[in-house]
């Protein structure tokens, strides 16, 4: 499991006074930095190895400002090419946003996917979802 700490910012908070709904995924994303850096150590977007395909996310409970958030993203898939994670998002210890994405390791000059390195496919594996 890769897990991110998220401080919620004033301006993410919406009027109703909760995080706004389109904050959510960009939160998500931050807490992927760790699996970036395995395809991508220097994370260099010259030699950027993800993409995404696709990405769905489940609104659970409302989020606030003024209490840090927890990000967690475990690997839930790995394919040959391809990888799906599976992500929750807590705010004192209260579930309130869950969701999956999938990526695919590409190679973006010869624009097609590649096939997970070995390597890379064994720490992985160290962060498979077992809840299920």
């Amino acid at each position: 499991m890769f897990h991110t700490v998220i401080e919620p910012r004033v301006s993410e908070t919406d009027g109703v006074g909760h995080i706004n709904n389109t904050t959510i995924p960009v939160w998500f994303e931050a807490g992927r930095n760790q699996l970036f850096s395995l395809f991508n150590p220097d994370l260099s977007f010259h030699n950027w190895k993800m993409i995404i395909l696709n990405m769905n996310v489940d609104f659970v409970s409302q989020i606030y400002y003024g209490k840090q958030v927890d990000v967690y993203s475990w690997v839930k898939r790995i394919g040959n090419s391809s990888l799906e994670l599976y992500e929750e998002m807590h705010q004192n210890g209260q579930l309130c946003a869950k969701g999956t994405v999938i990526y695919v390791h590409y190679n973006v000059p010869l624009k097609k996917s590649e096939p997970i390195p070995d390597p890379i496919r064994q720490q992985l594996e160290t962060h498979l979802y077992r809840n299920e």
